[in-house]
């Protein structure tokens, strides 16, 4: 048995997402190995809920992008994914860039593993668009604490 911590769907969602960041295509490897299947479930529902967040966050701010820089930005994270889902996630980016959401929804009912590549690139795109690399980093990082403190701490009251 090793002695290392076992790592929870959160730590893995929050380091594929990191991984995407620093376009490190080790790191996202490494943040998915080993999980079956319902652990790449979980990691798509921790992720899908982080992208609404974001793209909350964005509205919210009033921030907007440009078309090209989106799409650009995508096909720029999207190396680090692995090579047969990278040609797919740069269809969706364009196609979602311009409202068309049906290509994202496609893949991610029938390839969730490649529904977890794409939600996470797409948080990694809009969030370097809206912190910066080092605040997008920072923003993780807080929400990694707060996702803790929740998950550690009881509800008020009880």
């Amino acid at each position: 048995m090793s002695d290392a911590p076992q790592r929870t769907c959160r730590d893995r969602a929050l380091s594929v997402v990191r991984g995407y960041a620093h376009k490190d295509a080790a790191a996202v490897q490494e943040a998915l190995a080993g999980l079956d299947a319902s652990g790449w479930i979980e990691v798509y529902a921790l992720l899908t809920g982080l992208l609404r967040s974001t793209i909350s966050i964005m509205e919210l701010a009033g921030r907007h992008w440009k078309l090209d820089d989106l799409v650009r930005r995508s096909d720029d994270i999207a190396t680090a994914a692995p090579p047969h889902y990278e040609f797919a996630m740069a269809e969706a980016a364009r196609a979602w860039a311009v409202g068309d959401e049906s290509a994202m929804r496609a893949l991610s009912c029938r390839d969730v593993p490649g529904a977890v590549h794409m939600t996470a690139v797409g948080i990694a795109v809009l969030g370097l668009t809206l912190w910066g690399k080092a605040g997008f980093l920072d923003v993780i990082e807080e929400f990694d604490a707060a996702a803790d403190a929740l998950a550690n701490d009881p509800a008020p009251g009880v």
